[in-house]
């Protein structure tokens, strides 16, 4: 209470206000990822609306067979993907396991077909003449499944670190928190170079994390949200009420939750840290 008073004196009544109506927390195992659009400009927009982050729900594609039923024919002309670009569900999850066993992907799964899922999808039609689509039918599966072996849990949910994505242009320059979506990772960068790493989790449909280019607006050590009563530790605010923060939700379940907007990190060690180096006024990159 003392915390929220003197903060309330700080920065005047409209601006807690404002905060305290868009505060982050953890959200339940069934929450929904956020929808993905267009990518965001230099600046965000003014209101959380679901303009980022992955489909709601997963592809209404028809689900692939296993690898014990897989079908011997190959799709009819025309007919649709089982897995594409875009498509979200446990059966990516275990395509990209299978194609990281060849190599072809470096990345843990994430259950999400995105860019760098389509490129590898083309590499391996390519290498085994089959039309270099980047789409996954039922011949591409059958393929896939015949040259690796049933995942592991482990494969599929591997306890290790995501590898950082590609940066942003916006993050080559300056003092940044480069945040990829599509990897699930931040990075902190100064002027080009990454100076650390770690694995974070995002928003849901209805609260998704806002893409675009923003700065540090202030930072607090230990915080708890005035929504959710939740503690957000080693907080630092970039966009109307979203924080980097640490989670102690997603450090036990991993991406089985979903925050409320805010950037989840769940190594506490490593956000110490980096809340450390980071300053008001440093930039704040998310982008997919």
């Amino acid at each position: 209470m003392h915390r929220q008073k003197a903060f309330i004196r700080t920065l005047g009544l409209a601006a807690a206000v404002a905060f305290a109506a868009t505060a982050c927390g953890p959200q339940g195992a069934g929450a929904a990822p956020a929808a993905p659009s267009a990518p965001a400009g230099g600046s965000p927009s003014a209101s959380p609306s679901k303009q980022d982050d992955k489909p709601a729900s997963p592809s209404s594609a028809p689900s692939a067979p296993s690898s014990s039923s897989a079908p011997s024919t190959s799709a009819a002309p025309g007919a649709k993907p089982l897995m594409a670009n875009g498509d979200e569900s446990e059966q990516v999850r275990e395509l990209q396991a299978r194609l990281r066993q060849l190599k072809l992907v470096s990345t843990a799964p994430t259950a999400f077909y995105g860019s760098k899922t389509t490129a590898a999808v083309k590499t391996f039609q390519s290498q085994h003449g089959l039309p270099a689509t980047g789409s996954v039918d039922e011949a591409t599966w059958q393929k896939v499944q015949g040259l690796t072996k049933k995942p592991t849990d482990d494969e599929l949910r591997p306890p290790t670190t995501n590898e950082v994505d590609a940066p942003d242009p916006r993050c080559m320059q300056g003092r940044v928190m480069c945040i990829s979506k599509e990897s699930r990772t931040l990075a902190w960068m100064i002027d080009g170079k990454v100076v650390s790493t770690m694995d974070v989790r995002f928003g849901s449909e209805n609260t998704p994390t806002r893409e675009g280019l923003f700065q540090v607006e202030w930072k607090a050590k230990e915080w708890t949200s005035t929504i959710y009563h939740t503690s957000m530790p080693y907080s630092m605010f970039f966009s109307q009420g979203q924080a980097v923060h640490y989670s102690s939700d997603f450090a036990a379940r991993g991406y089985d939750g979903a925050s409320h907007g805010c950037v989840n990190v769940r190594d506490k060690k490593k956000l110490s840290e980096l809340f450390d180096q980071v300053k008001v006024g440093d930039k704040v990159v998310v982008y997919w």
